[in-house]
């Protein structure tokens, strides 16, 4: 199993993520309880149609840090 890097981003309507190592996974929500759900289904939805469709998965290569400023 591999853990892909999720982004959330609060947006004027509610939450938005996204995973840098797959292109094309989006999801939105109105919470971060509601995002945190739906990009995980996102996620296994688009890895299940990669499969189907014989392409490779990526491999997880993005990090996040902190930086103090």
């Amino acid at each position: 199993m591999s853990k892909y890097l999720v982004i959330v981003e609060e947006t004027k309507t509610g939450y938005s993520a996204y995973s840098p190592d797959l292109p094309g996974c989006v999801a939105t929500g109105n919470s971060k309880s509601e995002i945190i759900l739906q990009i995980q289904e996102a996620i296994q939805f688009h890895i299940e149609g990669m499969r189907e469709e014989g392409f490779a998965l990526p491999e997880p290569h993005t990090e996040a840090i902190y930086c103090e400023a």
